[in-house]
């Protein structure tokens, strides 16, 4: 995998550049959609390649490994070709799933044991494993396995977390160079910085990541109750450690705002199931502010969702019709605002991404976060 930073925007750490995979380009900075299951919640890969311009999506290790499987996915040729996407995947390891089981998992030295959300059946997830089985999924980007502590965690538990963090890294390491890919191309590792919402720690495990020369970094455990603010200081303090030369990824995260503050702070890639989630209840958002769409105000109003917008949905439906698609419980409603909601994400990032190299991404940024932060 290669990474070229093509621009970086005077007075803050905003940067444009391009990472280059065997499945293609990706255009930084960049929002990834999420396809947990191998799909992204009631959206064709058709509409994300044409409508949504997706260039990367994810895939989760955690639900993979349980259904289909990896026999399936093995005997598919891996999951690019089990879900007909041929364009980059990235694969979380699972750390985080596994944390949100907290009462169905024990963290042990030897990894996470769980119980299956599906059936209650038992199993481990292992540093080494972890890597092997995302080997078996295929994805270009394999995430380290982690423990993800909330952000609520005291000093002394987020320090046993993170030592333990980087002992399991220490082993995925090991065996993700020892091993290869098994479909004829590059699987990049990403390391996860860790450690709260304390500098200290985030500082040593950034540094810890940087030391590995992993072709891309990732920052985790941000976006997990903490204050934003708080989020916001973690990422400057990892950011001024990650090396500039690699990508930076941010994981779970955001609103438009926290994507765009993201951004600013030397964020290249980020994730979230926001656009999709939300978008199934209702929720749209544009570049002019956030729709609650079974609101009465739309009921007759027969202007585009975005007006300004570009994306497919605001040439064919009203907010009248979408509206009514909603109180009629009709699935077409969630398929259009999951539609609408990933485009917007996508132009959001591009036209940051124009700014930089433009070069007045700052100015561009303080107006964009008033508007997308407004409720219509």
């Amino acid at each position: 995998m290669n990474f070229r930073i093509d621009a970086v925007c005077d007075n803050t750490n905003a940067r444009a550049g391009e990472i280059t995979t065997d499945h293609g380009t990706i255009q930084t900075p960049i929002f990834m959609p999420v396809g947990t299951v191998g799909s992204v919640k009631g959206v064709h890969a058709r509409e994300l390649r044409e409508d949504v311009k997706a260039q990367i999506i994810l895939g989760n290790t955690y639900h993979l490994y349980l259904r289909p499987g990896l026999d399936i996915l093995r005997g598919a040729g891996g999951l690019h070709k089990f879900n007909s996407w041929d364009r980059p995947i990235l694969t979380d390891s699972g750390g985080f799933q596994v944390f949100s089981l907290a009462s169905n998992r024990r963290l042990k030295e030897e990894g996470a044991y769980f119980r299956s959300h599906i059936d209650g059946s038992k199993h481990l997830f292992t540093p080494e494993g972890v890597v092997d089985i995302q080997r078996v999924i295929g994805a270009d980007i394999m995430m380290a396995l982690d423990e993800c502590p909330p952000g609520t965690s005291d000093y002394d538990y987020a320090r046993k977390s993170l030592d333990l963090t980087h002992r399991w890294l220490a082993r995925g390491w090991k065996r993700y160079k020892e091993t290869e890919g098994i479909y004829g191309y590059y699987q990049s590792y990403f390391p996860i910085v860790q450690g709260c919402v304390y500098p200290d720690l985030r500082r040593e495990s950034a540094k810890y990541i940087s030391d590995l020369g992993a072709d891309g970094n990732a920052i985790g455990g941000l976006a997990v109750g903490e204050p934003a603010e708080k989020m916001y200081e973690m990422i400057e303090i990892v950011n001024e450690i990650l090396p500039e030369d690699k990508p930076r990824y941010l994981m779970g995260v955001g609103t438009p705002a926290n994507i765009l503050e993201a951004i600013d702070r030397g964020v290249d890639m980020m994730d979230c199931v926001m656009p999709t989630r939300n978008g199934r209840n209702g929720m749209l958002f544009t570049r002019n502010g956030i729709m609650n769409m079974r609101n009465k105000k739309w009921a007759d109003d027969f202007s585009p969702l975005d007006p300004d917008g570009t994306a497919w949905v605001d040439l064919e439906y009203s907010r009248a019709y979408v509206r009514h698609l909603f109180v009629s419980q009709e699935l077409l409603a969630m398929q259009i605002a999951s539609v609408h909601n990933l485009a917007f994400y996508l132009w959001l990032v591009g036209e940051a991404r124009r700014h930089i190299i433009a070069g007045d991404f700052k100015k561009w940024k303080e107006e964009m976060i008033v508007n997308v932060t407004r409720r219509l």
